[in-house]
């Protein structure tokens, strides 16, 4: 069988499967940019503090994804739960040393001219900060959205949701009709998605970010 013939008899499932890979993904990185943000705003004020939060990110993306969800698999069971907490904690560190340096690299006499009109502290985080420091930001979000596109698909080795499990299931058969087929389907879904995902993030920048501040 050849690989269109293949897509074209497997293609319900495929599409299943790229749904859940792209929606576990999603939903991941909607989670780790929220704690991300959230770690650099308590941290960028502090050299130390900036500091240990990037190291402890740091070393948690040194962990091999298969041995992080094999250290979770007693802990939390198989299928999403192990999926999705391998996914947050690698999504981390992108967005919060970008969030770090963004904030730390906005102008201080931007701050000291809100606070000159009575702005608050988290007034002046989230309108002018915040708007300010967005570009590294996101610039972090897709950094770690290319390679929880990647990590997801050894979640299948804990029985996780998506194209993993197409890439899993060739590799076990190797020597079929099919195997080449399965891996190689897999594989190419995941890089649509992150192309896919890649050219959003691209529109959601030409929307959120100021033309002089893109410049």
């Amino acid at each position: 069988m050849s690989f269109w013939e293949y897509l074209g008899n497997r293609h319900q499932q495929l599409l299943t499967d790229a749904y859940q890979h792209a929606s576990a993904v999603f939903q991941c990185m909607v989670v780790a940019t929220l704690l991300g943000v959230l770690i650099g705003v308590v941290t960028y004020r502090s050299e130390w503090a900036g500091n240990l939060a990037t190291l402890t990110t740091s070393t948690i993306l040194t962990i091999p994804s298969l041995a992080m969800i094999g250290l979770l698999i007693p802990m939390v069971g198989l299928g999403v739960p192990p999926t999705v907490i391998t996914l947050t904690l690698y999504g981390l560190l992108p967005i919060v040393r970008n969030a770090i340096v963004g904030l730390r690299g906005v102008d201080p006499s931007l701050v000291d001219a809100a606070t000159g009109i009575g702005m608050s502290r988290p007034m002046r985080l989230v309108r002018v900060e915040l708007p300010l420091a967005w570009p590294p930001i996101l610039t972090g979000i897709r950094v770690s959205t290319q390679m929880l596109m990647g990590i997801a698909a050894i979640a299948a080795y804990a029985s996780g949701p998506g194209l993993g499990n197409e890439i899993f299931r060739g590799i076990a058969s190797l020597g079929s009709k099919n195997a080449l087929n399965q891996v190689l389907a897999g594989t190419l879904g995941i890089i649509v998605l992150a192309l896919l995902f890649d050219a959003a993030y691209v529109l959601i920048g030409r929307l959120t970010i100021p033309r002089g501040i893109r410049v």
